[in-house]
């Protein structure tokens, strides 16, 4: 089973991604998270995105395709994986088709998480982290049992990610609409688009999820 999850910062990507990779036993892949692990490995493709990155420049897509293909040769994808984080454009939706056709693989599923823009906004402006474990919280719907103490490690001290403010995150999310929504077209003229609302309840997208992947 290989599949693409799409929807806005705050949407429950990585959440979902989680859940599926523990329910079904197939990797997450998260593109930020390769390339991190490339640079820290000193490998090929590591060498050349940390040129680039260091000179203030983005990774090429050649470069992260390439990473990809990589990966995916891993024995631990043999069941399947999850990819989070890419496609982010059009072309980058065409190498990767021409690569997995290379390998004679295909994604059979690409799920977009639907939100409200508002609703997003409220939901990322207001989270918060332990800054000792790193457990999330939010203002308005996961506060800790007892009011300033971490409910996993009884820490006092939170922190919030500094983009986490309104228009940061309004500017983010216009940026993914504008960004990914040719993506969309392009998977639905593909026959593989599918579509869940990320509205729901966190374990109805769940099973949502699951019951289109079968």
């Amino acid at each position: 089973m290989k599949l693409i999850l799409l929807g806005p910062p705050g949407a429950g990507k990585g959440t979902q991604s989680k859940r599926l990779e523990e329910a079904l036993g197939i990797i997450q892949l998260s593109t930020g998270d390769m390339l991190r692990g490339e640079v820290a490995s000193g490998s090929e493709n590591g060498k050349k995105a940390k040129e680039v990155m260091d000179a203030g420049g983005l990774v090429s897509d050649e470069v992260i395709i390439e990473m990809i293909s990589d990966r995916i040769d891993h024995d631990d994808c043999k069941a399947g994986f999850i990819l989070d984080g890419f496609p982010r454009t059009v072309p980058q939706a065409e190498a990767l088709d021409s690569m997995l056709s290379e390998k004679s693989l295909r994604i059979d599923d690409v799920i977009t998480i639907e939100v409200d823009k508002e609703a997003m906004v409220r939901r990322i402006t207001g989270r918060y982290t332990c800054s000792a474990c790193g457990a999330g919280y939010h203002e308005d719907f996961q506060k800790p049992a007892s009011a300033g103490v971490c409910d996993k490690c009884g820490g006092t001290d939170f922190s919030r990610r500094a983009d986490d403010n309104e228009e940061t995150v309004r500017n983010r999310l216009t940026a993914y609409e504008e960004l990914t929504a040719p993506i969309i077209n392009y998977y639905d003229d593909a026959g593989v688009l599918k579509r869940v609302d990320g509205m729901a309840e966190i374990n109805q997208v769940t099973a949502s999820l699951k019951e289109i992947i079968g």
